[in-house]
């Protein structure tokens, strides 16, 4: 029986202890695991680096979500990032991305990989002419942003996997700004989805990893080998408040995306500002991608201030209610100045975003309290 997203976002993973019969599955805060004779693992528990109950219980729960085989999760939104790509690379590779993705994902391959002998190129991934001519034949990845952080750009996943398997490539969706509850990427032909579980699938700001899914045989069991020998694993307890996060994912994301729509659309046409960049805006170049490929247009927005750089930076410091803050995804809203927070370490390359944005991640507060706040920061 297939049951509903909220439902299995409840339920996976999550079965009640057999000893006590608590609803919630204990925290398996050890280290290690006592074995039966040597060799004879309970579960196929041995050590903590290689697998903990809580871990295994995240891990299946964000594989279903995505619709995949095999999940893993990870210390950190780029340490999942970075596991993956020494699973799938090697020296004289080439990695393809989106011009608009996450800064530390740009800084992770062009200043950790490029140094090792991989090759990466940058295009505009919402123009399918310009990613055919850079996704030449021996590309090993294509790495996809969507929506793109943070100038929420919508690039076309299926039209991307088809252009990215037909040179041989693995293609890879960022799926954290949309979580799984709007967007899944392996539907739509990606090879391998990646979150960082500190944003959405967290949700409460208090817990930080990452977590790489797919279906793929062969990358499953590069990615498992890589996460064992490297160890870039989340503790129990940090597993443990992910899936805690989980349980309440699609009402938060509802709330999430109903707040962020509103706020965008009374925004549009406010004197301070020059554009509304948000999908669900029926004017938004990559709506109709949007709302086909996702089932909601999420709590992320970003503005474009009339009044360059000063505006943006006192736009940002002049909140109350959202709060000046990196990071997105919990329940309380938060502004940031990405030119010199986010991605200040992309300034100068193709990347540099402009320093009259600012982003929001809005969260699930009132939305009159939200928009009052942002109106009586705009008239100062």
């Amino acid at each position: 029986m297939s049951h509903d997203f909220s439902t299995r976002a409840i339920h996976v993973g999550q079965t009640p202890d057999k000893a006590t019969g608590a609803v919630i599955p204990p925290i398996y805060q050890t280290s290690t695991f006592v074995q039966d004779g040597i060799g004879g693992f309970r579960g196929g528990y041995e050590y903590a680096r290689g697998g903990n109950p809580t871990r295994t219980s995240l891990e299946a729960l964000v594989a279903d979500l995505e619709g995949a085989a095999h999940g893993f999760s990870f210390a950190s939104g780029l340490a999942g990032e970075d596991t993956l790509l020494r699973a799938i690379l090697a020296p004289g590779a080439r990695v393809v991305m989106g011009n608009d993705v996450y800064g530390g994902t740009h800084r992770l391959v062009n200043r950790v990989f490029v140094p090792w002998g991989i090759e990466l190129e940058t295009v505009e991934l919402t123009d399918l002419d310009a990613v055919r001519a850079a996704v030449t034949p021996g590309t090993a990845v294509l790495w996809v942003e969507t929506p793109s952080n943070p100038l929420m750009k919508i690039s076309d996943i299926a039209a991307l996997a088809e252009i990215g398997h037909a040179a041989g490539a693995i293609v890879v969706v960022d799926n954290t700004f949309a979580s799984p509850y709007l967007q899944n990427p392996l539907a739509l032909g990606a090879d391998v989805v990646t979150h960082s579980t500190t944003k959405y699938l967290g949700g409460h700001s208090d817990v930080l990893g990452g977590a790489v899914v797919t279906s793929n045989e062969e990358i499953a069991e590069k990615v498992g080998f890589h996460q064992f020998a490297v160890g870039a694993v989340p503790g129990p307890m940090d597993a443990w408040l992910t899936v805690r996060g989980i349980k309440t994912l699609a009402v938060r994301v509802e709330r999430h995306s109903s707040n962020a729509r509103a706020i965008a659309e009374r925004l549009v046409g406010h004197p301070s500002i020059e554009r509304v960049y948000y999908p669900g805006l029926a004017e938004h170049p990559g709506h109709d991608i949007a709302a086909r490929q996702m089932r909601g247009f999420g709590g992320m927005l970003s503005l474009a201030l009339r009044g360059g750089a000063p505006a943006a930076r006192k736009l940002v410091e002049s909140t109350e209610v959202f709060l000046l803050a990196e990071s997105l995804g919990g329940v309380e809203s938060l502004i940031g100045y990405p030119s010199e927070m986010t991605h200040a370490s992309v300034r100068g390359t193709e990347l540099e975003v402009p320093d009259n944005i600012v982003r929001l991640s809005v969260g699930i507060e009132g939305v009159d309290d939200l928009l009052g706040d942002l109106l009586q920061a705009l008239d100062r």
